[in-house]
């Protein structure tokens, strides 16, 4: 992996552990949350779309369609799995646990689908990854995930790390066999979620506004923040990063939510998350190097 493929995929890291924050607070709003950032997202990335549109260097398969639009199925399964469970518990447990399934599962999809073939080094690197997870999300202690909310925490955080490791095997074959730019790839992507979602706010615009009330600048930061970090990853992807590295990378942002929850947020952190931390680290130093 690149030193440019690196940096790209830690700045994504970091804001994606900024948007999820953000996405939490406004856990309240559900469904049509997901609709107004994906609103914003449209609207904002529309002329970088339009760009590369109007310059041609887009040439659009049959093949590559199906992806686009499997891909904005699967993200639109993820957004409201995710969404629903800020509802019903709390972010260091939701987070850990999508974070935590999601690398594993799509490392093995990347070995038996892609055919990527992992070094000992990744290996030890993605066990310390996941290693590092557990530490942040239990604080060393199992009995956490039986505590209320634990438990419904640990179910919807599981089915959106299924649905994280689905999308990121389907859209890390669209950019690199199939040759989809990010960007666009994203982009429709939330485009679809968009008309997917919108019957949602035409049976009741006046519910879904006033549901939003003092949510749209968080539904602005999401829609612009949630695109750029993933617009990263397969941008790294796309350098030909491999997705066995890339994937578990990205749990990094871990890290950098324990930071914000302690610092922002004013949990808790610990000793066991302290060291879940460094484990991380460890972890993101080895795959770097593998």
């Amino acid at each position: 992996m690149t030193l440019a493929s690196l940096l790209l995929v830690v700045l994504a890291a970091f804001i994606h552990a900024t948007w999820n924050l953000l996405a939490k607070r406004a856990a309240p709003v559900g469904p049509v949350f997901v609709f107004a950032y994906n609103l914003v997202a449209c609207a904002a990335y529309a002329p970088w779309v339009l760009y590369l549109l109007a310059q041609g260097s887009i040439a659009w398969t049959t093949e590559g369609a199906g992806f686009v639009l499997l891909s904005g199925l699967i993200h639109l399964a993820y957004s409201l799995c995710l969404q629903r469970g800020y509802q019903v518990a709390d972010l260091s447990v939701v987070y850990p646990v999508a974070r935590g399934t999601g690398p594993m599962l799509s490392t093995f999809g990347a070995i038996l689908i892609l055919g990527e073939a992992p070094t000992g080094r990744g290996l030890a690197g993605l066990l310390l990854v996941v290693a590092g997870i557990g530490l942040i999300a239990t604080r060393g202690e199992l009995s956490a995930f039986r505590r209320p909310g634990g438990q419904a925490g640990v179910c919807w955080g599981t089915a959106t790390g299924g649905l994280i490791a689905s999308y990121t095997v389907v859209d890390a074959y669209a950019v690199k066999a199939l040759g989809v730019a990010p960007v666009v790839l994203d982009w429709f992507s939330n485009l679809l979620r968009l008309f997917l979602l919108l019957p949602l706010v035409v049976m009741n615009p006046r519910r879904a506004l006033a549901r939003m009330r003092g949510f749209w600048w968080l539904a602005v930061a999401v829609g612009l923040l949630s695109p750029l970090s993933y617009i990263l990853v397969l941008a790294a992807l796309m350098e030909g990063a491999p997705l066995t590295l890339v994937a578990p990378m990205r749990e990094m942002s871990m890290m950098v939510g324990a930071l914000m929850g302690m610092l922002i947020l004013r949990e808790a952190v610990g000793p066991w998350r302290l060291a879940g931390c460094g484990v991380l680290i460890a972890g993101v130093v080895l795959l770097s190097t593998a």
